[in-house]
């Protein structure tokens, strides 16, 4: 099979060829790998890389499974990891140079469990500094490139993440979720991106950002693939106290029943905000079909919806300062200028700020899980922008000029509040033929709910099908 070919496979097509016996994981890792040289530094996905550990790796996978001994549908398939997450062994840098020689001496749950279920690490990708930024810029190891022009954002935090699932260098990627850090670059650079509910995947081994706010979700080509990961790292973990002790479905295996008797609501706050005429109506398209498809599409109303950015930004300022605070004072003069001072931001915020920040978002949680005892999702805009150039802090629109790091989690933000699951799907282009995401959002862990929908959406349409032009 042809390399290029096989850098844009999903993980599930990989994995039907593995198992065939048409396609080996060694070569399966080499094309990824002559894929990675041919587009590095030029995307700029990758911080560090991990060559000779991936093809002993996957040589060893092609052992195992010319045994008998498969692990799983995600044996010998390749992917990469936010330089977030701990590995043991390989250096963990968090995207910035204070911590580029900081090399864990454990697993993160999720890199412990892909592992176990044979999927093969590649590297660590490239990341807005610290996690703090839904842009992708990165001062220390330059700015992360979007596949579909590289002039352009990928989106963050998960930036490294975005382009190296879209352009073919890796066939799935995690992330970690903040205010929209998994689903920002997945829109932008035209994949797709889950957020799991707020305790279905362990953050153990992982570097947070923002303890009550943080999520780890995978970036994939297809919703199948989601369901595929998720299958893998979803669960209760006895080192995370956050994980929930509720069992975990399949989620591949609910992918197929239809929308028929699916209530949809479209919240019309979603509208009343700034939003880009091109995102707007390719995602009123994508509703419509949402329709077609037998779902009950309806209006709704999220009183609450526009207080959830400044009781987000509250307690992550918050929350961030206090993780990262002996930081400040030590090596300040070290970080990103922008990321000092969102932190340094955060100092400013008083005990009664937090207290009260977290009245509010019982209200606001509540509210919205009210809303979804009306209807079983939520569809909108993922990003109310296609990507643009970087080092822009505000951005002119019909409506005026928007500050840039707000406006770009208006609609993502919301569901790290409450913690409910929400996943963004390729839903068309813009002229310029940037990609523009529809976001589905459900209830708490009914996550193979918003799966369905968005894997139904998806299968209607072609635009998972697109590949950028690198």
């Amino acid at each position: 099979m042809n390399p290029s070919e096989i850098c844009h496979l999903s993980a599930s097509q990989l994995s039907g060829l593995v198992r065939q016996r048409e396609v080996s994981p060694v070569e399966i890792v080499k094309a990824h790998l002559t894929r990675i040289d041919s587009l590095e530094p030029g995307l700029n996905s990758f911080i560090t890389l991990l060559p000779e550990q991936a093809l002993a790796q996957a040589q060893a996978s092609e052992r195992e499974i010319g045994a008998g001994r498969i692990r799983g549908p995600l044996h010998g398939i390749p992917f990469g990891l936010k330089d977030l997450f701990y590995v043991n062994g390989v250096r963990s840098t968090g995207g910035t140079r204070i911590f580029e020689n900081f090399v864990p001496a454990t697993d993160s749950a999720v890199a412990s469990r892909l592992r176990n279920g044979g999927a093969i690490l590649l590297g660590m990708l490239n990341l807005h500094p610290l996690a703090y930024g839904p842009t992708g810029e990165n001062r220390d190891y330059g700015d992360m490139h979007n596949p579909w022009d590289p002039r352009r954002i990928t989106g963050g935090s998960s930036g490294g993440s975005g382009s190296a699932v879209a352009s073919g260098e890796c066939t799935f990627a995690l992330g970690t979720d903040t205010g929209g850090s998994v689903r920002i670059p997945g829109a932008m650079c035209g994949v797709v991106g889950f957020k799991p509910t707020y305790g279905r995947v362990s953050r153990y081994g992982i570097v947070p950002l923002a303890w009550s706010l943080d999520h780890v979700g995978p970036l994939c080509r297809t919703v199948e693939d989601c369901a595929l990961v998720m299958n893998v790292i979803a669960g209760p973990d006895p080192k995370d106290p956050t994980t929930a002790r509720l069992p975990v479905s399949d989620y591949r295996e609910t992918l197929n029943r239809g929308l028929r008797n699916l209530r949809v609501g479209v919240p019309k706050e979603y509208f009343e905000a700034p939003v880009d005429p091109a995102v707007k109506g390719a995602v009123e398209r994508a509703i419509g079909k949402l329709g077609e498809l037998g779902a009950a599409v309806s209006e709704v109303s999220w009183p609450l919806l526009r207080y959830g950015q400044a009781i987000a930004s509250t307690l992550q300022m918050a929350e961030a300062t206090t993780f990262y605070k002996k930081l400040i004072q030590t090596q300040g003069n070290r970080l990103d200028p922008v990321v000092r001072v969102r932190l340094e931001a955060g100092l400013f915020i008083s005990a009664t700020d937090y207290i009260q920040a977290q009245r509010a978002r019982a209200l606001f949680y509540h509210q919205g899980l009210g809303l979804l005892g009306e209807v079983d999702l939520l569809a909108g805009p993922t990003v109310p922008v296609t990507a643009f150039e970087p080092g822009q802090s505000e951005i002119e629109v019909e409506q005026g000029r928007m500050k840039v790091i707000p406006w770009l989690m208006q609609y993502t933000r919301p569901f790290n509040l409450t913690g409910f699951p929400a996943i963004t799907v390729p839903c068309g282009f813009s002229r310029e033929g940037l990609p523009v995401g529809l976001q589905l959002a459900g209830r708490p862990f009914e996550e193979a709910t918003v799966l369905l929908a968005a894997h139904a959406y998806e299968q209607s349409t072609e635009w998972h099908q697109k590949r950028p032009p690198v």
